[in-house]
């Protein structure tokens, strides 16, 4: 049966990334059911010229003046597609009327173009895990003022999302978000002072990028995920639990007040949640095959050993503490995350870093997006000072 609808209006932030690819990759899959009208990216020109090709975007941007200089000189004569540059381009993206945004960009850069999304009352597909993490008590108060809905990218709060199927928080005991255990899962403590960057990254499942895998090693991937969890779904990290699940088929659960469970299973694809959050509260037909659950044959669960794992640990904190204290573990995560990839710090001195900059840089309240950058500077400074007096401790030693 043919639909005469008009196609949904997206916008995509980060269409040179891996989600962003996949995004429009659906968007070919399914002619009809999209326009494309906005793509911003970084300074991957390349790709994004040939998705300019593709989609006749009304505007688009790259990171900075030069980018764009050189990206208008490659469209042809009369191109209708506007290019513009920076943080504020990306802005004016974001603000642009759509249906829904993606946000794909990675990292803190998603934030300021993610919330002037929000600010203008577009819905969101969100697949930018910082945005949440850093900045969720400002992004949801001003989703509630604007209309704004947030639809979760991540495949976890996905789950969830679908699980919860709009029920009232008091309905809920607890949400499970389930965790692959990442690459040190079955690792004995006693060597993760020997874990070098390659081992690090190399990921039993998935092939990630290497801070994204560094996160999954040290199980700190699934703490953001906790504060992910909280904002969207207004749920108190106390109600929020983490469960190992190596084979990654369910993909997270919603236990509720009267002892019943209820999870969401498939076969572990991004296009799915990708799908799942562009046309929700309808769905696409096909997009990957049914799970075979009898030829899976066996699904496995576990605690996480928070013991071998403390950064789990600080996420609940910086939880609990509020305000600009997950925008600060973040930050100092960035750095840490840098300095072991480059051998600067060991694999345990990650995690010891990121307490040692909350317990030494107090938390203040989140009003605004110069509070979230003001705490990531501060928190950057306590880790680079913390990075250099381990460096000399080494040296004297």
């Amino acid at each position: 049966m043919k639909t005469t609808a008009r196609p949904k209006q997206l916008t995509v932030l980060g269409s040179t990334g891996s989600i962003g690819r996949q995004t429009l990759d659906l968007v070919e899959r399914y002619p009809g059911r999209f326009e494309v009208v906005g793509l911003a990216a970084g300074k991957n020109l390349d790709v994004l010229f040939a998705q300019i090709e593709r989609f006749r975007p009304a505007a688009v941007s790259v990171a900075d003046a030069a980018d764009a200089a050189a990206l208008r000189a490659r469209l042809p004569r009369g191109s209708r597609t506007e290019v513009l540059a920076g943080e504020a381009g990306a802005v004016q993206i974001a603000r642009a009327p759509s249906d829904v945004v993606m946000a794909a960009m990675v990292g803190a850069a998603g934030l300021p173009p993610t919330l002037a999304a929000v600010e203008a009352g577009r819905d969101v597909a969100l697949a930018n895990k910082e945005v949440l993490v850093m900045a969720g008590e400002l992004v949801t108060r001003t989703a509630a003022k604007t209309g704004a809905r947030l639809l979760p990218v991540d495949s976890e709060h996905c789950a969830i999302h679908q699980a919860l199927g709009g029920r009232a928080p008091e309905q809920v005991a607890r949400l499970v978000l389930t965790a692959s255990g990442g690459p040190l899962l079955d690792v004995p403590a006693s060597e993760f002072a020997s874990i070098t960057p390659a081992r690090a990254i190399k990921h039993p499942r998935w092939d990630m990028g290497a801070k994204i895998s560094v996160d999954s090693c040290t199980l700190l991937n699934k703490g953001f995920e906790v504060l992910e969890a909280k904002w969207l779904f207004g749920i108190p990290e106390s109600r929020i639990g983490i469960v190992v699940h190596p084979e990654a088929i369910i993909h997270s659960m919603v236990e509720f007040v009267d002892g019943s469970t209820i999870a969401q299973l498939g076969l572990p694809d991004m296009m799915v949640p990708i799908g799942y959050a562009l046309t929700w509260p309808d769905r696409l037909t096909g997009i990957v095959p049914h799970a075979d659950l009898a030829k899976i044959g066996r699904l496995t669960f576990r605690e996480p050993d928070h013991q071998r794992f403390p950064a789990v640990g600080l996420a609940y904190r910086a939880a609990s503490l509020s305000g600009t204290a997950p925008a600060m573990l973040v930050a100092a995560d960035d750095v840490a995350v840098e300095a072991f990839l480059k051998g600067e710090i060991d694999y345990p001195a990650i995690t010891r870093l990121l307490g040692e900059v909350l317990d030494s840089v107090p938390p203040r309240p989140l009003n605004s997006l110069e509070d979230v950058r003001e705490a990531e500077r501060l928190a950057r400074a306590a880790a680079r000072a913390s990075i250099a007096r381990s460096g000399q401790a080494r040296r004297v030693g």
